[in-house]
């Protein structure tokens, strides 16, 4: 989820967390320990200060992860015990952990993922329900902490919310399981769907749609039940290994593969005879532009000249992005 959200999150969370006679001495001992533990896990954002392949090979990885998920409230307990040494510490911990633990969950809830279940695996966990932003969880979290301000019992308040949100998540994979079906008859001259993916955005009835089949790439979006392909391109297989081999080590190249469930790549030959290989992420199509994309500038002498990772929203921002690293 953003930002905002689990902000909200946090603040739902110390309502609750106030009726707990171990926590009802001190508001700020009580809203420092959820709101922290809501945002902590994110704390992996300062890697976007180095490069994009290592935020994108790094966010939601390890911070995220088994371990992380058990340290993270023992060492904010440990802080808030420093700040407010009269709190009672265990009480601190067992809400921490829940306020971690809702973060890393609700996480894996949309497209970009985690890896919740590292180090048992590094396989991202992207189940595609939710957007990152979903504005209808916003509000009604939002509404939940204006009736609370306003004198109202959290319990009254929040629980009636948590069953209201339970059956939202139900509705959206109800929604996700009819689209797929839709989608794959939409196509059903294709015999041999190989991968489907169908994504929310922040319109409730709209939703990002790409199928891989063995002969093409499909990409779209659906209207309520109503499912338009914008996109259609024979599929071809990741470039020959006289390709590959001289890429497949590059930092951006190797984060893009690591991450994308879904993708496509062009192979194009270049004015000064160079060659570029560009990686398509297929989740990301908007305006008739795919916005995250890998890309690697291959020399006549097999060398890497150029290459870049991230999310750009026009192909000229790109070739500018590309040429400044």
């Amino acid at each position: 989820m953003d930002t905002a959200t689990h902000i909200a999150m946090g603040v739902g969370l110390t309502a609750i967390a106030t009726q707990d006679p171990a926590m009802a001495g001190s508001f700020a001992a009580t809203a420092t320990t959820l709101i922290a533990g809501s945002l902590i896990p994110d704390s992996d954002t300062v890697l976007k200060l180095k490069d994009n392949a290592t935020y994108i090979a790094n966010h939601r990885g390890i911070t995220h992860s088994i371990p992380f998920t058990i340290l993270w409230p023992i060492l904010l307990s440990l802080l808030v015990f420093v700040f407010f040494k009269h709190v009672d510490v265990t009480h601190v911990w067992m809400w921490a952990q829940l306020a971690v633990f809702l973060h890393v969950f609700v996480d894996i809830f949309n497209s970009y993922g985690t890896q919740a279940l590292r180090p048992i695996t590094n396989k991202w966990i992207q189940l595609s329900v939710i957007n990152t932003f979903d504005p209808i969880i916003f509000i009604i979290l939002c509404l939940g902490i204006v009736i609370w301000l306003f004198g109202v019992h959290p319990f009254v308040v929040f629980f009636p919310i948590i069953a209201i949100l339970f059956l939202y998540y139900i509705i959206r994979f109800r929604m996700q399981a009819m689209l797929k079906r839709q989608a794959l008859k939409a196509i059903q001259e294709e015999h041999n769907p190989v991968k489907v993916f169908v994504a929310p955005t922040m319109k409730f009835m709209e939703w990002r749609i790409a199928i891989q089949t063995d002969q093409y790439d499909y990409v779209g979006r659906s209207y309520g039940r109503n499912i338009v392909f914008s996109d259609k391109t024979k599929r071809e297989s990741l470039p020959s290994s006289d390709f590959m081999k001289y890429v497949k080590d590059d930092v951006n190249i190797k984060t893009f593969l690591n991450f994308s469930s879904i993708y496509r790549w062009q192979a194009t030959p270049q004015e000064d005879g160079s060659t570029e290989i560009r990686l398509i992420d297929l989740r990301y199509l908007k305006n008739g532009h795919y916005s995250f994309v890998a890309i690697a500038h291959l020399t006549q002498d097999h060398t890497i000249d150029h290459s870049y990772i991230g999310w750009v929203f026009s192909e000229e921002k790109l070739q500018k992005k590309l040429y400044a690293h």
